[in-house]
């Protein structure tokens, strides 16, 4: 059961059109809100140290440290160090800034990409990063299929990669495609080696990729660790790195420890540096004890229980509107999170871009979700749960153990549901096991959420082109929107097709909204400088340690 108890440079030669200057300006909305600030460039500590090891750990194993099919949080920390990408994002501004690439054209109608390679970057293996390399990579995430379930969205209509030069690499899409260039910037688009795409999806997970990132793979024991080395001689990071050259600490550990307690307790005794997923519970104990804690709010979809509208309960949209009314959010944040986070008052994340407030649509109201319930026929049984038509509103809830404080929020959850005399049966499923089970379908609702510093996530996971875990009508005005809000080169039009995709989920009860997700790192006093990407995923390029 839930406990109860609260400097930059401008970049250099980047050439945007007008499609893509319009792409660049609407990512502008990604600064941190209140409580979820982020930490500034610099923590103040003084001339960075050379040399250490960073201990940090994680609450489950990647399963997979290919960028390509990296999905939990965990994965992507491991990726993220792995690979360069073509671009970055200003997690402050949102801009768009130079990495791989050193400059870049958008065609007017944001169907062609023409990225300009910085002259010198390697694969760990020695290889040369070139226009082949971007095309090679591409072709390869489309060629994985839905094993890539983040980066093949990201090139929804891709045609082709033009080599026009040795580093002049031409991206081609069928249809303007207004979110690439913000997808560039993302791990998931980071860039491998030849040796690593020869390898099969699932060899790729676990093997020793080759990346041209600042750190290579030394071993990954599942369930124990992964190890990673300094790249010796890198020399073309972000222009959002404040260290020039190659990353400061030698090496990285991230060690998987799945019980919050023993992360804590292993912080506190310096056996380890860092942890990330604070248990909300520790955040007081460990700021009064002299440790850092970290904060970012999340930007994309918000925390949430997603509808399986194929399935017969949720397939009444009663059953769905009723049972975002019955959820309590704020209850839920004040009980078992802190004063870190926020109630979800929309499908995306106060620091997505073109978010909107729709709190006003799914207000905590348990008369009104008893009525609605009501005037659809579902009545109350006397031991509690409602029936219709022989039916029990009974729904199967499916969660992975990927973030610490689901388990207790589910429950505060539960019980809400209960009130209104609707039963929610928790299953967890073994992060290693969530993907199949999602795709066989046998669930009511799925709890989880998805990051990305951009609005076009809603399409990664509610059109009939991207996931659709929910089985939404392939038909619909929410599928033209999504569609239409990736097509689109005008600011302005994107804009009201996102905001009109984020009220027809709400309205339709495709999801009930819950929390806004927080990352919560805490550190020790020896540690500084770790960052958080765009996507308030860890950056440790410029990390170092004092001891």
């Amino acid at each position: 059961m839930f406990t109860a108890r609260s400097r930059r440079r401008r970049p250099r030669g980047t050439v945007l059109l007008a499609a893509a200057a319009s792409a660049a300006v609407l990512l502008s909305a990604c600064s941190s809100s209140s409580g979820g600030g982020e930490a500034s460039s610099t923590d103040g500590a003084g001339t960075p140290v050379k040399g250490g090891n960073l201990t940090f750990a994680l609450a489950s194993d990647p399963v997979c440290v290919d960028p390509h099919q990296a999905a939990t949080n965990d994965s992507i920390y491991v990726a993220r160090q792995l690979v360069d990408s073509l671009t970055d994002q200003d997690p402050t501004t949102g801009e768009i800034v130079p990495w791989l690439a050193e400059s870049w054209q958008v065609s007017a109608d944001a169907k062609e990409f023409t990225f300009k390679l910085h002259a010198g970057a390697t694969f760990s293996d020695g290889t040369a990063v070139t226009a082949a390399s971007v095309k090679a990579n591409f072709d390869s995430i489309l060629k994985d299929g839905a094993k890539a379930t983040l980066a093949g969205p990201y090139l929804g209509g891709y045609v082709s990669t033009e080599v026009v030069d040795n580093l002049t690499a031409k991206v081609v899409f069928g249809a303007p495609s207004a979110q690439f260039l913000q997808a560039t910037s993302t791990f998931s688009l980071g860039l491998l080696a030849d040796s690593s795409l020869a390898l099969a999806p699932a060899d790729r997970c676990t093997q020793a990729l080759v990346g041209s990132g600042p750190f290579t793979l030394k071993s990954y024991t599942t369930n124990q660790a992964v190890v990673l080395s300094k790249r010796a001689g890198y020399n073309w990071g972000s222009q959002l790195f404040t260290t020039k050259g190659e990353a400061n600490l030698d090496t990285v550990t991230f060690q998987i420890v799945p019980e919050a307690a023993v992360r804590t307790g292993s912080l506190q005794s310096g056996q380890i540096d860092g942890i990330g997923g604070v248990p909300p519970s520790d955040e007081a104990g460990l700021e009064s004890a002299g440790f850092t804690l970290q904060a970012k709010r999340n930007p994309g979809v918000v925390f949430n229980l997603q509808a399986n509208t194929s399935r017969p309960v949720p397939s009444d949209p009663a059953v769905r509107t009723a049972l975002q009314r019955a959820i309590n959010g704020q209850e839920i944040v004040d009980t078992v999170l802190s004063d870190k986070f926020a109630p979800a008052t929309s499908v995306l994340s106060t620091t997505t871009p073109d978010y909107v407030d729709l709190s006003s649509s799914f207000t905590f109201d348990l008369a009104k979700a008893k009525k609605t319930l009501d005037d659809a026929g579902w009545k109350a049984g006397s031991d509690g749960t409602r029936s219709k038509d022989g039916t029990k509103l009974a729904l199967t809830v499916i969660y992975s153990p990927i973030y610490g404080p689901s388990k207790d929020a589910l429950e505060l959850l539960q019980q809400q549901a209960r009130k209104a005399g609707i039963t929610l049966n928790l299953e967890q499923v073994a992060v290693a096991d969530s993907a199949a089970r999602i795709a066989a379908g046998d669930w009511d609702y799925f709890w989880a959420n998805l990051t990305r510093a951009d609005p076009d996530i809603l399409r990664t996971l509610y059109s009939s082109t991207g996931a659709n875990r929910g089985k939404l009508p392939a038909t619909s005005d929410l599928q033209t929107a999504l569609i239409a809000q990736a097509a689109a080169g005008d600011l302005a039009e994107r804009k009201a097709l996102v905001e009109k995709a984020q009220k027809l989920i709400i309205d339709n009860g495709y999801i009930v909204p819950v929390f806004e997700l927080t990352t919560v790192l805490g550190l020790s006093p020896d540690v500084h400088d770790v960052r958080f990407e765009a996507s308030s995923r860890l950056q440790l390029h410029d990390t170092w340690k004092t001891s």
